[in-house]
C-alpha cells in the first residue's frame, strides 16, 4: 500500500493510503502545492470535479480547504474502495466516490462544477475526448486544472479554455486554465 501526505487544510498532514495501479502516480507535492497556491482563493464553498482521481491527492486537498462539494471518479474498483475508506477516515462531508471510467461517469454527474482535475493516465491520451465531454459539466468561468507529460498547448483542449498559469517540474507539466 502506497501513501501521501495532505499537504494543507484542515486535513494538513494526515496521511491518505492509496493501491498500486497502472498509470496511478500521484501529483507531486511540489506541483500540488503550486496548484494549491494557484487556487487559494478558489477552493472553499466549490463544487469540485477530479476526473480521474487515483490516489485522490488532488480532490481530497480541495475538500481539505473546503471544496463544499468533491466527486471524484475512479475506474480501479480496489482504488476506489480506498477513495471511499479514506474519505470515511476523514469523516468527509459532501464527497462521492464514482466507480467508472470517466467515460462512462458523465452520465452519472448532476449540476455544474466550479474547479475541475484532469490529469488521466498519460498513456491513454485522454486530455481532448475528457474536456469535450466534460466541457458542459463545467460552470461559466469554471477552472481546470490539466497535468500532462508533455506540451499543454498539444493536448486538443478546448479553445474558450484560457491558460492562466503554468508550471513544469521533471517531465510534469501542469496548467491552470479557465473557461470563458
Amino acid at each position: 500500500m502506497n501513501q501521501l501526505r495532505i499537504i494543507g487544510g484542515e486535513w494538513k498532514r494526515r496521511i491518505i493510503r492509496f493501491e498500486s495501479t497502472d498509470g496511478l502516480r500521484p501529483t507531486p507535492d511540489r506541483v500540488r502545492e503550486t496548484l494549491f497556491n494557484w487556487l487559494m482563493w478558489d477552493v472553499a464553498g466549490r463544487r469540485v470535479l477530479d476526473l480521474c482521481a487515483g490516489s485522490g491527492a488532488l480532490g481530497l486537498e480541495a475538500l481539505s480547504r473546503g471544496a463544499a462539494e468533491c466527486t471524484l471518479i475512479e475506474p480501479h474498483k480496489k482504488q476506489a474502495l480506498q477513495l471511499s475508506k479514506s474519505l470515511s477516515e476523514l469523516n468527509a462531508v459532501g464527497a462521492q466516490v464514482i466507480n467508472l471510467t470517466a467515460q462512462a461517469a458523465v452520465n452519472r454527474i448532476d449540476g455544474q462544477y466550479d474547479l475541475m482535475f484532469l490529469d488521466p493516465p498519460y498513456s491513454l491520451n485522454l486530455w481532448a475526448d475528457l474536456a469535450s465531454i466534460y466541457d458542459p459539466k463545467l460552470s461559466d468561468h469554471a477552472l481546470i486544472y490539466v497535468e500532462a507529460d508533455r506540451a499543454l498547448d498539444s493536448l486538443g483542449l478546448p479553445a474558450h479554455w484560457i491558460i492562466t498559469k503554468e508550471t513544469k517540474a521533471g517531465s510534469v507539466r501542469a496548467g491552470l486554465f479557465k473557461k470563458t
